[in-house]
């Protein structure tokens, strides 16, 4: 899917670890929620809310994923899924432009 139709966009940014992270929270017209953003270079660790698929659109992400010594990179077009409640790291060597899918 290369656009969302009858979708909802909050204009206020998520700001994460200072600026580095952001994105915008969008809710489709069938009530699925996603966000849109963008990181930069950097190393971060987020917690889940919610069961998660990251969809990378541009750029790669290097993943560490909860309970595991391994680093896994995922390129564009590449997604991954988060259970909820768990802990991942990320590294960004370059600008990196994803989705994230909830739920």
């Amino acid at each position: 899917m290369t656009e969302f139709k009858n979708a909802t966009i909050t204009k206020k940014a998520n700001v994460y670890f200072e600026g580095k992270v952001t994105s915008r929270k969008i809710v489709c017209a069938d009530g699925s929620k996603k966000t849109l953003g963008i990181m930069l270079p950097g190393e971060y660790d987020f917690t889940t809310n919610e069961h998660e698929v990251m969809e990378v659109l541009g750029g790669a992400m290097t993943v560490k994923f909860p309970n595991s010594d391994e680093w896994r990179t995922f390129g564009e077009g590449d997604t991954f899924a988060v259970p909820a409640g768990k802990t991942f790291k990320l590294k960004i060597a370059k600008v990196v432009d994803y989705c994230c899918s909830y739920g």
